[in-house]
């Protein structure tokens, strides 16, 4: 069974690989367009050139991902907006500032 493992483990990062490069943006792409390297990680999968090279070259940044303008997430009460929404549903004069 064990020597089942290095070809279940490059199966399974190849997988990875093309998912990850199919449920990415286009804008977000790295280095060649989508469909290239889709065609890069199917043809070289099996020596581990395509997948690898996806994961560092052809993959975003979670650094600028993060910059991408997608708002993260702020507790209810952490929130004026919805500090405010909830003052006006009450019928409560808006705070003094």
């Amino acid at each position: 069974m064990l020597r089942y493992l290095p070809f279940l483990l490059i199966l399974a990062l190849w997988i990875y690989a093309f998912v990850d490069c199919l449920n990415t943006p286009e804008n977000e792409v790295r280095g060649l367009p989508k469909l290239a390297w889709v065609i890069v990680i199917l043809l070289f999968g099996e020596v581990l050139i395509g997948p690898v090279a996806w994961l560092i070259a052809g993959r975003p940044r979670a650094a600028a991902a993060a910059r991408g303008g997608e708002r993260k997430w702020v507790a209810p009460d952490d929130n004026p907006e919805f500090l405010k929404s909830l003052r006006r549903d009450q019928g409560d004069p808006p705070p003094a500032s």
